[in-house]
């Protein structure tokens, strides 16, 4: 169940593009800027304040890739599965993460601490299987290896 999310800030972006059309996609990316995510509770209350049903919000915020509905971790980790990585093991990889955090492709952990994400290609072939955690790289990576990263005292 969510946690009940004070509308105060949303009340101040909402102000700032009162009375402009087609602000909809600016006002969920500050939205989002602001709280981390956005929460079904603050996208209710915009679909009130704004006069559009929730559905329609609904249909963007799922539509584009850069919108979130849950929280994310402190720390992203993006295992790279362009074809370099896939063909040097980034399913094993991903499926040792997956494990060690207990989370799937997508979730982050109950602790807030992982996002775990798989990505297309992060331009390091030559380190194959990559993984990067947020803007630091992990190349040659093995199973085992990328379960020891994670549970380092880095994060």
């Amino acid at each position: 169940m969510e946690k009940k999310i004070s509308p105060k800030k949303l009340n101040q972006i909402l102000k700032k593009y009162k009375g402009e059309e087609g602000v909809l996609i600016p006002i969920l990316q500050e939205t989002q800027a602001v709280y981390g995510y956005l929460p079904p509770s603050l996208l209710e209350y915009m679909s009130e304040e704004l006069h559009i049903s929730l559905s329609r919000i609904y249909g963007i915020v799922t539509f584009y890739t850069q919108f979130r509905l849950k929280p994310w971790g402190r720390n992203i980790i993006k295992v790279c599965h362009g074809t370099a990585c896939h063909v040097s093991g980034a399913e094993e990889i991903s499926r040792a993460l997956s494990d060690e955090l207990k989370i799937e492709e997508g979730e982050t952990t109950s602790d807030l601490k992982f996002t775990l994400m798989s990505v297309r290609c992060v331009g390091c072939c030559s380190l194959a299987p990559v993984m990067m955690i947020n803007e630091k790289t992990y190349g040659r990576l093995t199973p085992q290896s990328a379960r020891k990263v994670v549970k380092s005292d880095e994060w």
